[in-house]
């Protein structure tokens, strides 16, 4: 049984157990989760994929006609139905069979398009809609062994792109500058591993997504890209591998603050070490068989019991998808097991500076393994 198909019998399982008829995955981490299918255009060109999976019967993706060659290659399904834009009722098709035969329909509330929950509230009653979003989550929180090699080698992608984005890091260099040199190396490591590691050639190594990262007095934009902002010594500059590290459709969180040459500004020094700090509180308490929001509690106690805000999340799952559950966040009460993959961040912010570290750990019978590494202490973050 392959992965996939394990994946796909276990969610069937628990569509039994949750008295759900039919499931409707509009989401497209969690069609690859299920099924190993994946494209680059969903609904931003306003085509939709649907994956339907009853609890007893054939599994079936609707996809474009477009993408059809792909999922032939790599959707583990029962059926493919294909559709051409502007042909019939297009993906509109299948729907009615599957659903109007269905006593309880799981669908994804906050996933699904506007345009496909549109149609289906026409087809079925909304007291026939359940979300199926909780047995995915539940089913994602616990890596299997290939996954965590995933997650190993994605913290591998992620050390080499933090590695180079240092090494670029100068005075009178443009920030694009480093983003330019962390996608290079992030490829080329990725490259290495999936050539090394793994038998499929149609998974790109490219790292893609906008370099996160901020210098000078745009440190306190948290989500800034980088820019044609010429960076100078003295400066701070903050670089986040949180939306590129994506090895093998796997995600991790990753950040460093850096200076240049030396802390112009003193007071930061401060700042930066309460950061650090915090970071260490999360992961002294981080181990199985607590709830995520007494990590963040531990985190934020450190912040606030220097005078400083009530903080932003502590962190998150991650896996297939750049948010999973659980949340390192006040209110939630999941009990952390092993086999998770948190990101654990520390972070302090005030009116004209912002620290943030940040790392990937798999939770193991005992506590933490590391996923990224990369020096945090004051002396080494002056570059």
């Amino acid at each position: 049984m392959t992965m996939f198909s394990s994946r796909m019998q276990n969610f069937r399982e628990h569509l039994a157990e949750a008295g759900i008829d039919v499931a409707l995955i509009t989401d497209d981490d969690n069609v690859y989760y299920l099924t190993g299918y994946h494209g680059y255009l969903h609904m931003e060109f306003g085509r939709p994929t649907i994956l339907a999976v009853p609890r007893d019967g054939d599994s079936l993706l609707i996809t474009p006609t477009i993408d059809l060659n792909t999922a032939l290659a790599s959707a583990q399904v029962d059926q493919i139905a294909a559709w051409n834009d502007g042909m019939g009722n297009e993906w509109r098709e299948e729907l009615p069979d599957i659903v109007t035969k269905a006593g309880r329909i799981g669908v994804e509330p906050d996933q699904m398009s506007p345009v496909v929950r549109s149609f289906l509230s026409e087809l079925v009653d909304s007291e026939k809609l359940n979300s199926v979003t909780p047995v995915l989550a539940k089913l994602r929180m616990i890596k299997s062994a290939k996954e965590l090699q995933l997650a190993r080698h994605a913290g591998q992608v992620a050390n080499a792109m933090m590695a180079a984005g240092r090494m670029a890091i100068a005075d009178g260099i443009p920030e694009y500058e480093v983003a330019i040199a962390t996608s290079e190396a992030g490829t080329r490591k990725a490259a290495e591993l999936l050539a090394t590691h793994y038998d499929d050639a149609d998974m790109s190594p490219n790292t893609h997504f906008l370099q996160i990262m901020a210098s000078g007095d745009t440190i306190t934009k948290t989500h800034h890209r980088a820019s044609t902002r010429i960076m100078r010594r003295g400066e701070p500059v903050f670089l986040c591998f949180c939306g590129m590290t994506n090895f093998h459709r796997f995600k991790l969180g990753f950040d460093r603050t850096f200076w240049i040459g030396e802390v112009a500004d003193k007071t930061q020094a401060a700042i930066y070490e309460l950061a650090v700090a915090s970071q260490k509180a999360a992961l002294d308490a981080l181990r199985p068989g607590i709830t995520a929001e007494s990590v963040h509690a531990a985190y934020a106690e450190v912040i606030e019991g220097a005078g400083y805000e009530y903080p932003f999340r502590c962190g998150r799952s991650t896996g297939f998808s750049f948010l999973e559950r659980p949340q390192l966040v006040t209110g939630d009460t999941t009990i952390l097991q092993p086999g998770m993959v948190l990101v654990v961040d520390g972070s302090v912010s005030v009116e004209t500076f912002r620290a943030q570290v940040g790392d990937s750990f798999i939770v193991t019978e005992d506590g933490w393994e590391p996923i990224t590494d990369h020096p945090k202490t004051l002396d080494k973050v002056v570059l």
